[in-house]
């Protein structure tokens, strides 16, 4: 007879149990395969992201980019160089600016800015930004470089119409400039000043009597370099007062250059005879 003994529990799980006759019964053991140890899980994030470092301090978020404007602005007061100039020159054209470009954006730089604002139904800030700028460049030619550059300090007034033929020394007292022209074009301008109340600068149409290069006055003991006389003892000359002191002075009947280089040139095209005229 033979009779299987199961035995449940520990490791004696699966031994056999062997009989005969009446003998004894004897447990031996059969070969199970152990039961399979457990193997940690492996995780798929590496130690270095796992494992924080609590030496190493917290980085701070990203600031969030700002947004760029829809209309920048591209210059305004206190700006300056030569965008401020064309801008300057641009504005001339429409008339809204009366004085010659300076490349320095200022008060009067600003009430144009803002006349030209309002003629377009803008917003009138007087700031410069990129549609005001696009929406004067498409109403304005590119200004050429006498436009940018003029060669007086205030606009040019227009030449009275005696000085359109020939050549004429023309010398307008209201914008305080000189223009010479050689039969109606314009060869060079400069700034000038005039007399004061006491001894005014006669008006009217003249012409050159005589030239002298180093002139010194025999009244006033004073140099009158480059000096072309044309009514009396009054000549257009370089004044070194006049290149001082601006306005502020005043000459004693005659017309005063204050860029030496420029009456030095116009000395040298001038001739006796050529004509002069002095108006308002």
């Amino acid at each position: 007879m033979t009779a299987a003994l199961v035995v449940t529990g520990g490791a004696a799980a699966g031994c056999k149990a062997q009989t005969t006759g009446n003998g004894p019964i004897h447990v031996t053991k059969t070969s199970v395969a152990p039961a399979p140890t457990e193997k940690p899980a492996r995780s798929s994030v590496s130690n270095s992201t796992q494992e924080k470092n609590p030496d190493r301090p917290a980085q701070p978020p990203k600031p969030a980019k700002r947004a760029v404007p829809a209309d920048p602005v591209l210059f305004t007061t206190g700006s300056g160089g030569a965008q401020v100039r064309e801008l300057q020159a641009r504005l001339r054209k429409l008339q809204l600016f009366d004085r010659n470009p300076t490349g320095y954006y200022g008060p009067v730089t600003t009430a144009s800015v803002r006349a030209f604002q309002r003629r377009q139904g803008m917003s009138a800030g007087g700031a410069v930004t990129s549609s005001v700028w696009s929406a004067l460049r498409a109403r304005t030619s590119a200004p050429s470089r006498d436009e940018l550059y003029p060669p007086t300090a205030r606009p040019l007034d227009d030449p009275d119409p005696r000085c359109l033929t020939g050549r004429a020394l023309c010398v307008s007292k209201k914008s305080r400039t000189l223009a010479w022209y050689v039969n109606g074009r314009m060869l060079s301008a400069m700034d000038v000043r005039f007399g004061s109340a006491y001894t005014p600068t006669r008006e009217g149409k003249f012409s050159v009597g005589f030239k002298s290069r180093d002139h010194v006055s025999t009244i006033y003991d004073t140099p009158m370099p480059y000096a072309l006389f044309f009514s009396g003892g009054q000549a257009i000359h370089y004044s070194s007062d006049f290149a001082a002191r601006g306005y502020a002075g005043a000459s004693h009947g005659c017309v005063n250059v204050r860029d030496k280089k420029k009456i030095a040139a116009l000395f040298a095209q001038v001739r006796k005879g050529d004509k002069v005229v002095v108006y308002k």
